[in-house]
């Protein structure tokens, strides 16, 4: 025996060899689950089942699916089922472990992938002032109170290191977790849900930076080496993009991308975190890491959708029934500490960050009430906070005790944030919102409107609409321009306030592009018009909640009328052609909910030809919807440059007569409003009536009256205006139904738009212009707080109040100057 065999006898070596799986079953042995992989199997199945029941049975109590999970593994754990003998032996044995704990590892590593994919960093680098001053606090103070804790609490004799573990696991707030719980809750969009969720992308972003730090810190090596190793691979980013970037190049525009591309992918994030295992971090952060540089919107899309499933549905149940076996509450008060001291340290991680982000809010000026509810939204955990944990104990930073009294207060935390939303109610509607509706805005008081856009194929349609609606410094216009971007994958809905005039993105995407595009054109106008302010915003949300987005920043901007775009476009032949289908059920959806009047706008190539829309017709029929479209051309019409036609429709005494009808909402069947045609009539008689007197000695304002019997002739009469005008502004036709347009309703192919308006989108012209089809917004009795219906003669004692106060020559001076304005201003045209 040589000197190095001998050496070798006071090792001890690790024998560790176990069947893989049984060829003959039962037959060969009395139990079954002994080989690995059924009992991997077994392991698998009781993870994804438990952590489906509780995610599904918590649903109802308004708890995100975190808590389900986390508590799903703790019952899976010694807390819970693994106080049976039975249970413990068979399903879940200690030498079964080491096969459990990669596959847990290895679901982090995916999941720190699509976390990489999911994360924007240029919304990171935007974030406000207050978001960015309530995250730093909401990070600082806790971590403090932790590492306190940690030192002068827990014998660390031994885990000298924990105390980093700690702190950041208190540090984080849950991005995705909270998102959801706000869009669930509707209140993603007030003051504080906005503010919170700002802060926690912040947050979000520094965990991953935390745990870096942590993981550098508590390895056998020496601090600078992981970091610097780091860097090193963050600079090999500089050659990663590019040949993912050659990737997306070769694959031809809307074919996807094949199993190859994917794979390839999937292949570099692994080879990332073999790297940053070797430089002496976790692999998960390297997978994280590629994920970010991830170059294109659609492949990140394909990505997240082919994994997220897999990922979450499949892998990390592995991962959660870890964190359950390693967390054991009986162990809670064990080395000397008290089960009151144990509950005193739990208090105060739950008040460290609500009270930390409190006073960041008061510092900015919020009020106490939604600085609170900031504060305990801010307490929301993830999957980030328990990663954090599990890695420290992998590490030898933190021992069961340790773990187990920091996942308690991590799971109390996120339930009392996730009834945050039915508790605290936001205090953003308390003033009054009354100008609801263009015809009830005064003209010294702001007109504001809401301009909906698509893309940049909307923008010189509705800059055109804006500069004929006459914004001056007398009567001055707030424009809201919002962004409608649809959900891609499976990310958190979000809406985003740009700054006007700041400089985008070196190397921006498409949609970063589009929004620059946007916001450059509306600065543009805002520059040529000394009576308009424009604010840029983006919503991005799925179809199918796109309109409470919209209703949402209407009530909280207290807007009078929105602009959507038509979901169609005029071709080069003259037809409409669909763009984006699924728009149209936004718009119907916008139009039944809406807490303002509302106005469709089609353009029919007027837009094309760069001209400003100097000849504006309206075409009225009488209704609530017609007198909203005269209003605001009437507010057009104060433009020197603008004529202005209106042309009243009379049923004559041939026409068939029509009897009291009943309108129901399509879009919401439950709405049902009486229409009183004949208190209709008095209506529009007493509003036409002041606009005649108003604009008796106007040149460019022609009113004229036609008498016709039936549709037929409304159609001729119609087609007759044909290369006489530039815009057409006609009433949806609610609240009157008019022997004239009785047929025409019988063959909308666009009911959204009215009769009228979609004769004027379907029919052959052969001039540009373009329609703006208006639906004036009225209250329903009965409804709740909020709830709107159509427009019907439920408030027309308030209409009747409120509709006069354009000025007429026989009026007072109490009514201001609108009429001898309008006489005074040149007439050339």
């Amino acid at each position: 025996m040589n000197d190095t065999q001998f050496q070798q006898l006071n090792h001890t070596v690790l024998c560790y060899a176990e069947t893989i799986y049984r060829f003959n079953g039962v037959w060969e042995g009395p139990d079954p689950l002994s080989p690995i992989l059924p009992l991997f199997i077994l392991q698998i199945t009781i993870a994804i089942f438990a952590t489906r029941l509780f995610v599904l049975l918590l649903r109802a109590a308004n708890q995100p699916p975190f808590v389900g999970e986390i508590l799903s593994g703790i019952i899976l754990g010694p807390s819970g089922l693994g106080r049976i003998e039975t249970y413990r032996t068979y399903c879940f044995p200690t030498y079964a472990l080491p096969v459990l704990e990669p596959m847990a590892h290895f679901a982090l590593v995916c999941y720190a992938f699509l976390m990489g994919l999911e994360m924007d960093l240029r919304s990171v680098w935007r974030t406000g002032r207050k978001a960015k001053t309530v995250a730093a606090a909401g990070i600082l103070i806790p971590f403090c109170t932790g590492a306190v804790c940690f030192i002068f609490f827990l014998d660390n004799q031994v885990y000298k290191t924990g105390y980093f573990f700690w702190g950041f696991a208190l540090s984080v707030t849950g991005y995705s977790v909270l998102c959801r719980l706000l869009e669930k809750q509707k209140t993603l969009h007030t003051e504080p849900g906005k503010t919170a969720m700002s802060a926690a992308l912040v947050t979000d972003f520094l965990s991953w930076a935390s745990l870096t730090i942590a993981l550098a810190t508590s390895s056998g090596t020496k601090f600078a080496y992981p970091l610097l190793g780091m860097a090193a691979l963050a600079g090999s980013v500089k050659y990663a993009r590019p040949a993912l970037l050659w990737v997306i190049r070769r694959t031809p525009e809307g074919q996807g991308y094949s199993e190859y591309y994917v794979c390839s992918v999937l292949t570099g994030a692994f080879l990332f975190g073999v790297v940053t295992d070797v430089l002496g971090t976790h692999p998960m952060i390297g997978a994280f890491m590629f994920g970010l540089i991830i170059p294109n919107e659609v492949l990140e899309a394909t990505l997240v959708e082919r994994l997220e499933d897999f990922v979450m549905g499949i892998l990390m149940p592995a991962f959660f029934a870890v964190c359950g076996i390693r967390t054991n509450v009986d162990v809670i008060a064990s080395s000397g500490a008290s089960y009151v001291g144990v509950a005193f340290v739990m208090v105060m991680f739950c008040f460290a960050k609500v009270v930390s982000t409190i006073i960041a809010s008061i510092s900015c000026n919020m009020p106490l009430r939604e600085a609170l509810h900031v504060g305990l939204l801010m307490n929301t955990k993830s999957i980030m906070a328990m990663i954090l944990l599990e890695v420290g104990q992998q590490q030898g930073a933190l021992n069961t005790q340790a773990y187990t009294i920091m996942v308690v207060p991590v799971l109390v935390m996120t339930i009392i944030a996730s009834l945050v939303p039915v508790l605290q109610h936001p205090s953003r509607n308390v003033m009054p919102y009354k100008r609801r509706t263009v015809q009830k805005s005064r003209p010294e008081e702001e007109l504001r409107i809401l301009a909906c856009i698509q893309g940049m194929r909307n923008v010189p349609s509705i800059i055109n609409l804006l500069e004929a609606s006459n914004a001056t410094q007398r009567s001055p216009i707030s424009v809201f321009v919002l962004y409608l971007v649809e959900l891609v994958g499976r990310a958190s809905a979000a809406i985003t306030v740009h700054s006007a005039r700041k400089a985008g993105p070196r190397n921006p995407n498409h949609e970063e592009a589009q929004i620059d595009q946007i916001i450059s054109a509306f600065d543009n106008y805002e520059l040529r018009c000394d009576g308009a302010t424009v604010q840029a915003l983006t919503a991005r949300s799925a179809y199918s909640t796109m309109d409470e987005d919209i209703c949402s920043i209407v009530k909280d901007k207290r807007v009078a009328i929105i602009i959507l775009p038509f979901h169609k476009l005029q071709t080069l032949d003259g037809d409409m052609e669909d763009i984006n289908p699924a728009f149209r059920s936004v718009n119907e959806n916008v139009l039944a909910n809406a807490p303002c009047s509302v106005g469709i706008l089609i353009d029919r190539g007027q837009a094309e030809t760069g001209q400003f829309p100097h000849r504006v017709a309206v075409l009225y029929f009488g209704g609530p919807d017609d007198r909203e479209a005269l209003a605001y051309a009437w507010r057009m019409s104060e433009h020197s440059a603008i004529t202005l036609t209106v042309v009243r429709f009379i049923a004559g005494k041939d026409a068939p007569p029509l009897e009291s009808m009943e309108f129901m909402s399509k879009a919401h069947g439950a709405i049902t409003v009486n229409i009183d045609s004949e208190r209709e009539k008095v209506i529009d008689d007493e509003f036409l009536s002041n606009f005649k007197i108003a604009t008796v000695n106007a040149k460019s304002v022609t009113y004229s009256e036609l008498v016709l019997n039936d549709e037929e002739e409304t159609v001729g009469a119609i087609k007759s205006l044909d290369e006489g005008h530039d815009l057409y502004v006609v009433g949806k036709g609610r609240g009157m139904v008019s022997p004239l347009t009785a047929g025409l309703a019988d063959w909308c192919d666009c009911p959204e738009l009215g009769p009228v308006g979609d004769l004027l989108v379907t029919s052959e012209f052969s001039s540009a212009f373009s329609v703006l089809v208006v639906q004036q917004y009225a209250r329903v009795a009965g409804l709740t707080n909020g709830s709107v219906s159509p427009a019907s003669t439920a408030n027309h004692e308030e209409d009747l109040g409120e509709m006069d106060w354009r000025p007429s020559e026989a009026e007072t001076d109490a009514f201001g100057s609108f009429g001898s304005n309008r006489r005074d201003r040149d007439h050339s045209h």
